[in-house]
C-alpha cells in the first residue's frame, strides 16, 4: 500500500496528487485516485448521512418535550 495522498480539486474539477492547489480549494485526502475521483459523491452522501442524524435527533427531542 502506498502513502501517497490523492485530493479532489474544487476549482479545476480534476483529481490532484498532495503537491497541487491550495487546501482551501481541495477535498482529501483519499487514499488513492479513484477514490478522490469520487469525493463529491462521498461529500454528498455523507452530509445526507449528518442531515439524517440531525432529524432523527430533532424527532427524538420532540418526543421528550411531549413526555415532559
Amino acid at each position: 500500500m502506498s502513502d501517497e495522498q490523492w485530493f479532489y480539486c474544487l476549482k479545476h474539477g480534476t483529481v490532484e496528487p498532495a503537491e497541487g492547489c491550495r487546501a482551501a480549494d481541495r477535498l482529501g485526502p483519499y487514499p488513492d485516485r479513484e477514490t478522490a475521483s469520487r469525493a463529491l459523491e462521498i461529500a454528498h452522501e455523507r452530509t445526507e448521512a449528518a442531515d439524517r442524524a440531525d432529524r432523527e435527533w430533532a424527532e427524538r427531542g420532540s418526543d421528550r418535550d411531549e413526555r415532559d
